[in-house]
């Protein structure tokens, strides 16, 4: 029987895993069934931030500026980063579903699925206290803990992408900004410096997730939510916040071949990490989150900046 739910498990988290498209919507549909597992939506949002910079790469100003090895390489670090997440998140998710359906705890499988032991602690702890904050904090951790050394400290990504992704662009591509708008035509969200550190990603995480669950703002963001289609394009919210613009969608799933993953053997991080419980201590939160105006302004900068490349690049030339 055992067996069988893990294999069950295992198909379903494959078929979700597809791409950008799927994730994002496995997310979303899991927690309206389970909005315990608040998680889950925050992973949602995540996701389509990830789908709009995966766009961006091949949209009319970062076609102008990134080189076509290049753009493929930042595609895949965004690729690689949300189905490894995915993979080992999404059949944790499905471990509880079924552990409620069955009304007793089933965490002793998450073994088999290969998640951490520092997740199959926090599960049975979940299961008996019921703190949903704490559970959303430890995936937190858990994801970004998964992804450090396979993603951010790959000698590749490491190379060719954080180390040499010049400032402006980072700023544009929001490796350490998620953005989080309503339907109102407002755009929320929060920044973080050092994104390669661990702790500075958690810490995001946390205050991303303060935004969506504790906020004065958090029915706004479901609102956009379940009633805005994920296509991968910026202008799934950019309709709202330039609602006399006429752009034509950039879809992901016309833009992008689907990627096949493997899945390398990964060791258990938490056998090696400590002092894990700093991490659910009490963090501060930035005054500002509400980023409509930045949101603005960078935009505008990032084209200018285009065109004066272009322009100065163009002088060289004519010398």
């Amino acid at each position: 029987m055992s067996q069988e739910l893990i294999r069950e498990i295992q198909w379903k988290t494959e078929k979700g895993n597809r791409d950008n498209i799927s994730r994002t919507v496995f997310y979303q549909r899991y927690y309206e069934k389970h909005p315990e597992i608040k998680w889950s939506f925050l992973a949602s949002i995540v996701s389509r931030n990830a789908g709009y910079n995966m766009c961006d790469l091949e949209g009319e100003w970062m076609n102008r500026s990134i080189a076509p090895q290049y753009r493929k390489l930042l595609f895949l670090t965004y690729e690689r980063a949300n189905w490894l997440i995915f993979s080992d998140a999404y059949p944790q998710l499905l471990l509880y579903e079924k552990s409620k359906e069955a009304g007793i705890p089933l965490f002793s499988l998450l073994s088999e699925l290969n998640v951490s032991a520092f997740m199959q602690k926090e599960w049975k702890r979940f299961w008996s206290e019921g703190d949903e904050e704490r559970l959303w904090t430890s995936l937190i951790i858990n994801e970004q803990h998964l992804i450090q050394k396979p993603v951010i400290e790959h000698p590749v990504y490491r190379r060719r992408v954080f180390l040499s992704l010049p400032y402006r662009l980072q700023n544009w591509l929001h490796f350490s900004t998620v953005l989080i708008p309503t339907r109102e035509g407002d755009v929320y969200g929060f920044s973080v410096h050092g994104f390669r550190r661990i702790k500075n990603r958690i810490l995001l995480g946390r205050r991303l997730a303060w935004l969506l669950f504790q906020s004065p703002y958090k029915i706004l963001f479901h609102d956009f939510a379940y009633l805005t289609p994920h296509t991968g394009s910026r202008s799934d919210y950019e309709q709202y916040v330039y609602p006399n613009r006429n752009r034509v969608p950039q879809l992901l799933r016309l833009t992008y071949p689907l990627i096949h993953h493997g899945r390398p053997p990964l060791q258990d991080w938490s056998q090696h990490a400590a002092h894990l419980e700093t991490y659910y201590s009490r963090f501060s939160i930035p005054e500002k989150s509400k980023l409509t105006d930045w949101y603005h302004k960078k935009e505008l900068e990032l084209q200018i900046g285009i065109l004066l490349e272009e322009m100065l690049f163009s002088d060289k030339n004519d010398r």
